[in-house]
């Protein structure tokens, strides 16, 4: 159950903390005094999505605090375990909305993430405000009511698994045979590919030691030029760089004799000479070997087409090739066996079928006697909210297949999909003589709200769900209308936590605890406050409830004698 709330910088709510308990607990005010502000906090902290608009005007976050009250067997402790928490009695979730940096969201004190939240308070709480009231309209969701109330959720689930086993084999089942249908001409590219790649004889970094090639023979004649100049230079011409050099030596030499200082002077240039001479042979050397074949020019130009061809087929590099000539006899063996390998996903298929079938007749048989039973129960339950007359039916029926649906999807010509072969409508006639028509066309936002209720309250019965949350479950309705929903609340408050907010006395007046929501304006701001009432002041927001503008005495003696006779 939701022991406290807190909301900081939350839209109009400045700062608010309110302490719930077990029971009815009643939210009244003024219209536009924030009570739905409040609900909305409560699905941020049940996994709805965040948005910086709803941070306060003026302020750079806002923070959501809620603690929960739960026990070790409960779905969010089993959870919480699994992602490594530890097992307690209480579970505090934090939010934190920015405008600037990323919104953050706190379990137990742990940074957690939405999906992680969302797992946590699957089963925390139910909210039922106009968004429930419409999605009721939603035929999936009304299908999935049927499936809660018949505890039917492991068999969905079951064929949920098994759909979704089934999908990716089917669509490989549908590729492979796509592959035989061309099988020939795939093994005829794959061989004529090996077979390219292999006369090649590629050897990893030819491509670049073949284009330095390419530009030594194009150039052959220059280099030839350069280097036979240089020799000359330095060693054969008259005046060449040697002989200057050993000129030079000598009269170093002499000058040695003078100061021997020189002398090492001298013996670095006699090295130099000797250098300079090693560089002339290693240059007439390099003379004999430069390659001046225009034949030669020839086979390398057509041997580097042949790489750059190759290499834009196959991936940009000469690795690539060679990768994927590696690759090649990998996919002939995959390719020459897919025979085999569809005879197996067959296999596969025909075991999972097998299941996927009869779990989802199974389904659909124990929906349609759940169907009847809780089209019964809702009818029943419509009387005791002053619905009496009221027709309420379930149609189920199946989605027949086609030519092209796939025969592992289909069982007694209708299709399976991942909540098994029904769809569901509810069928409504509020008034006697009327014909049954869909719920969505017929139902008024009065008739609306009790039979959310209504399915609430049925639903509460089988559900885990402890604290069950109602907005706008007064919508459309007045006087006994509303008693009646007053002491349906009540009832369910016997077995759960409930927090409705309401407009109506005749509500208000079963609440275990009423807090009263005000919106007031200081230093030039709104701001929201929530205020719990004592049993005076509880007569006072009732008979202002009842009253209007003003609030006699007959209006408080009025409120009174309600809430006296809704003890």
């Amino acid at each position: 159950m939701l022991k406290e709330l807190s909301i900081k910088n939350f839209t109009i709510i400045e700062s608010l903390h309110i302490c719930f308990s077990d029971g009815l607990t009643i939210l009244s005010g003024e219209t536009g005094a924030g009570k739905s502000i409040i609900i909305n906090a409560v699905n941020l902290l049940l996994g709805s999505r965040a948005s910086t608009k709803l941070i306060r005007t003026g302020d750079e976050t806002a923070e959501l605090e809620a603690l929960f009250k739960i026990t070790p067997e409960s779905g969010a402790c089993k959870i919480l375990e699994e992602q490594g928490g530890k097992a307690s009695e209480e579970l505090l979730i934090r939010r934190i909305i920015s405008r600037r940096d990323r919104h953050r969201i706190y379990i137990n004190g742990h940074l957690a993430t939405i999906q992680m939240l969302n797992q946590v308070t699957e089963n925390l709480a139910s909210i039922s405000g106009q968004h429930a009231h419409q999605g009721l309209l939603k035929e999936d969701l009304q299908l999935t009511i049927i499936d809660q109330f018949g505890g039917l959720p492991p068999i969905r689930n079951k064929i949920y698994r098994l759909f979704h086993e089934m999908v990716p084999l089917i669509q490989k089942f549908r590729k492979l045979n796509n592959m035989r249908d061309r099988q020939t001409e795939h093994i005829n590219l794959l061989e004529f590919q090996k077979k390219e790649i292999s006369d090649a004889s590629i050897k990893p970094g030819e491509d670049a030691a073949l284009e330095q090639e390419r530009i030594r023979l194009k150039n052959g004649e220059e280099l030839y030029s350069a280097v036979y100049s240089s020799i000359e230079e330095l060693y054969n011409a008259n005046g060449a760089v040697v002989e200057r050099l050993v000129e030079v030596k000598k009269n170093l030499d002499k000058a040695t004799a003078i100061d021997p200082e020189l002398t090492s002077k001298a013996k670095e240039l006699s090295e130099a000479t000797f250098r300079i001479e090693d560089i002339a042979e290693e240059l007439r050397t390099y003379l004999k070997i430069i390659p001046l074949d225009d034949k030669r020019l020839e086979e390398v130009e057509l041997r580097l087409d042949i790489l750059t061809r190759l290499k834009r087929k196959y991936g940009g590099t000469l690795e690539a090739i060679i990768s994927h000539f590696e690759t090649i006899d990998h996919e002939l063996f995959r390719v020459e066996n897919i025979s085999d390998q569809i005879k197996d996903i067959e296999t596969k298929l025909a075991k999972l079928y097998g299941k996927l079938s009869e779990s989802a007749l199974e389904l659909s048989s124990k929906r349609s006697q759940t169907a009847k039973l809780l089209a019964k129960k809702v009818e029943n339950e419509l009387a005791s909210l002053r619905m009496s007359g009221t027709e309420f039916k379930i149609s189920l029926q199946s989605i027949p297949a086609s030519d092209n649906s796939d025969p592992h999807l289909v069982v007694k010509g209708n299709i399976i999909n991942e909540t098994g072969i029904d769809q569901a409508k509810f069928l409504i006639a509020p008034n006697v003589g009327e014909d049954l028509k869909p719920m969505a066309g017929i139902a008024s936002g009065g008739e609306l709200s009790r039979i959310v209720l209504a399915l609430k309250a049925i639903l509460a019965e089988k559900g885990s769900v402890e604290t069950l949350v109602f907005d706008e479950v007064d919508a459309g309705i007045g006087g006994s209308v509303a008693e009646a929903v007053g002491k349906k609340l009540s009832n369910l408050a016997r077995y759960h936590q409930i927090i409705c907010i309401t407009h109506l006395p005749q509500i208000a007046k079963f609440g275990n605890s009423h807090f009263r929501i005000t919106k007031n304006v200081s230093n030039g701001r709104t701001i929201t406050s929530i205020c719990p009432l004592n049993e005076k002041d509880r007569i006072k927001e009732i008979a202002r409830m009842l009253g209007g503008m003003e609030i006699t005495q007959t209006t408080l003696d009025y409120a009174h004698e309600m809430l006296q006779s809704s003890v």
